[in-house]
């Protein structure tokens, strides 16, 4: 009997309910939206927990109704409701209906339990994209390359990324500690700032560079580190570099001077010292340009301008044309040394000049220019003609004798003159002779050179003698000499006497 009244006292109000609900007005859009968030929870198949406001909108009581009876009051207005729980994919399981106040069902799936939140239509859309949000933070707080933490206002840490936690596992075995940060940074003032900072891990002997990056919030700071490995390295190359060069340009003997964008000293070698004369200590401040070659100008390292005004005129200029690489210019000074300059562009606007003591040079060319004068000279006092061919067959000197002789101008003549050439001038101005083949074979040829003569005669004018004598180098001389008479025979005279016939 106690059973019968038990059974009832539970199923008569479920009846009440049923009741009640079989009998609201029909339609799909049949919900009233709650005051409140309205809420299941499932555990262990049955109703376990209800908001006020689910047990006002739905006709269930808590610890009877099961899945079930949920499905079978929700899926007219929700279709894709699931029939049993725990079938979604995800953790989470969004269920859009037909309902004018309800837009979505979230239900959460656990292990022992499920969650119901009913959402009204006009928080749907802000939810999903909070939901979105918040998934792409988390997906960004996993995969970021760069640690980043965040302490509180004791200095704690009260959150970090995967890449910080990976970050600590490389620290000295007990070390880390998840509540303290690993970089040793001091307070900071209520600004964004920057700071470089050095940490020593297990797994390298190399030290590792970060620059962390500080933003202050009301409720603590927000760190952010990137690291500098790459740039620390490219930075010790450089320095390597320019101490190399720094070497290098140290045991030149050309003086160089490098300005900056700013047109400043950046860069100068000891022979620049010694060759403007410019002290260290002038040099060292880093001067300006325009006050470098003033000191030049009052040291005499540099041709006296006629006057100010062309001076800075011709500075100007020489800036001009050395940004595109085109200065170049040879200084006389007062010492008698010479001096050849020139500006050459470099990266990022900068601006070389290279000084350099030619004087041994131009002395050595102005002797060698006299010896030649001289020699040129030496060679028009000769009656005979004289040209000189090379090795390849050009004529590289003749004397006044051969240009009067066959009316040729050498000093005038821009293209080179060869052997084919003179001989062709030859047979125009003078009688056929065979020999003028072996004279052409007998200048080009490497092996077996001997002296020989042939004869020439210029039309109109007595016989000559040309002489082809080999030279130093595989050079040949042919020397014509005027004959002022006939040459005898070579052939013995034959006496005829009477006595023979």
């Amino acid at each position: 009997m106690s059973d019968l009244v038990l059974v009832l006292a539970v199923a008569l109000p479920t009846i009440a309910l049923s009741v009640c609900w079989a009998l609201r007005p029909a339609g799909k859009n049949t919900f009233v939206a709650p005051r409140h968030d309205t809420e299941i929870l499932f555990k262990n198949g049955l109703v376990e927990h209800a908001s006020d406001s689910a047990l006002a909108l739905l006709p269930i009581a808590i610890g009877s109704h099961n899945w079930q009876d949920l499905y079978d009051i929700l899926h007219q207005s929700f279709p894709t409701f699931p029939t049993e729980p725990h079938e979604g994919p995800h953790p989470e399981t969004t269920v859009v209906g037909d309902c004018s106040q309800f837009h979505q069902i979230r239900i959460i799936w656990r292990a022992e339990s499920t969650s119901l939140i009913f959402e009204r239509r006009q928080y749907a859309e802000q939810n999903a994209s909070d939901l979105a949000e918040l998934d792409t933070l988390r997906q960004l707080s996993v995969h970021a390359a760069h640690p980043a933490w965040k302490t509180g206002v004791s200095g704690n840490v009260t959150w970090y990324n995967a890449a910080y936690r990976k970050l600590g596992s490389r620290l000295p075995k007990g070390t880390f500690n998840p509540e303290k940060p690993i970089f040793d940074i001091p307070m900071l003032a209520e600004k964004p700032t920057t700071d470089r900072i050095r940490l020593e891990v297990t797994d390298t002997d190399v030290p590792q560079w970060f620059d962390i990056a500080c933003t202050p919030l009301p409720d603590g700071i927000i760190f952010e580190a990137t690291s500098l490995n790459a740039l620390i390295k490219a930075e010790d190359a450089q320095r390597d570099f320019v101490q190399t060069l720094t070497k290098t340009f140290a045991h030149l003997s050309i003086g160089l001077a490098i300005f900056n964008r700013d047109r400043q000293l950046a860069l100068f070698n000891p022979a620049l010292i010694d060759l403007t004369g410019l002290s260290v200590s002038f040099l060292s401040p880093r001067p300006t340009l325009d006050s470098f070659f003033d000191a030049l100008r009052e040291n005499r390292r540099m041709p006296e301008p006629k006057n100010y005004s062309t001076w800075r005129h011709r500075m100007a200029s020489l800036v001009s044309e050395a940004e595109i690489g085109k200065f170049e210019e040879v200084w006389t000074l007062e010492t008698g040394q010479t001096y050849s300059v020139k500006g050459r562009p470099h990266p990022d606007g900068a601006i070389a000049f290279l000084i350099e003591d030619i004087s041994a040079e131009i002395s050595l060319t102005r002797t060698f220019r006299a010896e030649l004068e001289l020699g040129q000279s030496l060679a028009d006092t000769f009656e005979d003609a004289l040209a000189v061919f090379s090795q390849a067959g050009i004529l590289t000197f003749s004397n006044k004798a051969y240009d009067l002789l066959w009316g040729f101008e050498f000093n005038t003549s821009f293209a080179d003159v060869t052997i084919v050439d003179a001989i062709k001038l030859w047979k125009g101005k003078s009688s056929p002779n065979p020999l003028w083949q072996d004279l052409q074979e007998s200048v080009m040829s490497i092996d077996d050179r001997q002296e020989w003569q042939m004869p020439v005669s210029i039309k109109g004018q007595l016989p000559m003698s040309c002489k082809i004598v080999p030279i130093a180098s595989g050079a040949t001389v042919v020397r014509f000499t005027r004959q002022d008479k006939p040459q005898a025979s070579e052939a013995p005279a034959v006496n005829y006497s009477s006595n023979d016939s």
